[in-house]
C-alpha cells in the first residue's frame, strides 16, 4: 500500500480508503490509485485484514487424498462457504501423513472451524479436537463428542440395496468389509440383518476388506481362486464402496466374468466414478452437496453461536441401479 500511495501521490490512509470502497475519495484520485496498483501487481490481503480484526473466515477441511467420494463433498463444500462469506482450506490425509497432521496444518493456518471428510480418529481425540475448536465429521457418526455431524443413513441405504438384489432372485449374497471406513460398521450390521430378514442367514459372509479399489481386487482374486478349488461364485457382491466394488469388476473383468449376467455387484456412495465406467454402477447415492452444505452450516452457526449442543444431521439415501446388477444366474456361474 505504501508503493501505491508513494507513486499515484497520495497518503497510505487513502489507499486504504480506496480499497476499502468507503466515501473520501474523489472518483479520478480512485480511478488513478486502482490503475496504479494494477500497475504494480498489487492486490489486498484479506486474509492479513480479516486477522487483524481476530478472524480468519476460513474454514479448514481435512480429505483424503485418493478417496473419489471425498472429492465430491470438496466440490459441495466450497459454493455453501463462498455464500456464508468464508474461505476453504485444504489438508489432505496421505501415506505418512495421519489426521492429526492434517488437522494441526489447518488450525496453524488460523482456520476458524475444522470440517473432517471420514475420520478414523479415536472418539476421545474428536471429543479433544471439538473442545478445541469447532469441528464437524462428515460420513460418521460421533456420538458422545462435542463434533457435530453429517452421514447418511447407513441401514436404510443398504436394505435398500438388499431387497434389489433379493428382488432379483439372488440368494448368495457376500459382503466386502469395509474395516475402519467411515459407515463401515453400520454397513456391515445393516447387510447382516438383511440377511436374516430375508431368510438367508445361512448364506451370510462377510470378506474383510477396506474402501480402497485393491480390496476389491483381492476379494475378486480370492472368488476366483476358490471357484478354481470347485466352489461356486456368489450370485452377487455387496461392496463396502464404490472403489471397492470398481477393483472387483476390474477382477471379475479380467477373468472373463460378465456382469451381471454371471455376478452382480453393488457398490456405495455414487461416486463420479460410478457412472463413468463403460457399464455404470449401481450403488447406494449418499447426496454430498447436502451433505456438504450440512457440513458447512453447522460449523458457521457454530461459530456464531458457540453454546449449542452438538447436532447430527441424518440424511436418506437412494438407491441408484445401473448395469452391474442383474437377475441371478439360473445355474453355477
Amino acid at each position: 500500500m505504501a508503493d501505491v500511495a508513494a507513486k499515484a501521490g497520495v497518503s497510505r490512509a487513502l489507499v486504504s480508503i480506496i480499497f476499502r470502497d468507503q466515501p473520501g475519495a474523489s472518483q479520478e484520485t480512485r480511478e488513478r490509485v486502482l490503475r496504479v496498483a494494477d500497475e504494480i501487481g498489487y492486490h489486498p490481503d484479506n486474509a492479513a485484514r480479516l486477522l487483524a480484526r481476530g478472524r480468519s473466515r476460513t474454514l479448514g477441511v481435512m480429505f483424503t487424498v485418493h478417496q473419489t467420494f471425498h472429492a465430491d463433498l470438496v466440490e459441495g463444500i466450497y459454493p455453501e462457504a463462498e455464500r456464508l462469506g468464508y474461505e476453504v482450506l485444504l489438508s489432505a490425509t496421505a501415506q505418512g501423513r495421519g489426521e492429526a497432521k492434517a488437522v494441526e496444518a489447518l488450525l496453524g493456518h488460523r482456520c476458524e472451524a475444522v470440517i473432517l471428510l471420514g475420520p478414523d480418529t479415536a472418539t476421545a481425540d474428536l471429543d479433544a479436537l471439538g473442545h478445541r475448536t469447532v469441528a464437524v465429521s462428515v460420513g460418521r457418526r460421533v456420538p458422545h463428542a462435542r463434533v457435530d455431524s453429517v452421514h447418511t443413513a447407513e441401514g436404510k441405504g443398504i436394505r435398500q440395496a438388499m431387497d434389489h438384489l433379493v428382488e432379483l432372485g439372488h440368494r448368495r449374497i457376500v459382503h466386502i468389509d469395509g474395516g475402519r471406513g467411515p459407515g463401515s460398521a453400520e454397513r456391515r450390521r445393516a447387510y447382516r440383518a438383511a440377511m436374516r430378514r430375508h431368510g438367508l442367514e445361512s448364506e451370510v459372509r462377510v470378506i474383510p476388506g477396506d474402501h480402497t479399489e485393491q480390496s476389491g481386487i483381492e476379494t475378486g482374486r480370492l472368488l476366483l481362486a476358490e471357484r478354481d478349488w470347485g466352489q461356486d461364485l456368489p450370485t452377487a457382491v455387496l461392496a463396502g464402496n464404490d472403489r471397492s466394488a470398481m477393483g472387483l469388476l476390474m477382477s471379475l473383468t479380467r477373468a472373463g466374468v460378465e456382469v451381471p449376467r454371471d455376478l452382480s455387484v453393488v457398490g456405495y456412495d455414487d461416486s463420479h466414478l460410478s457412472h463413468l465406467m463403460p457399464i455404470g454402477l449401481t450403488t447406494v447415492r449418499q447426496d454430498s452437496v447436502l451433505m456438504a452444505e450440512h457440513a458447512v452450516r453447522f460449523a458457521v452457526e457454530r461459530l456464531e453461536n458457540a453454546e449449542l449442543a452438538p447436532r447430527e444431521a441424518v440424511l436418506d439415501p437412494k438407491l441408484v441401479v445401473r448395469g452391474t446388477s442383474g437377475p441371478a444366474p439360473e445355474g453355477p456361474a
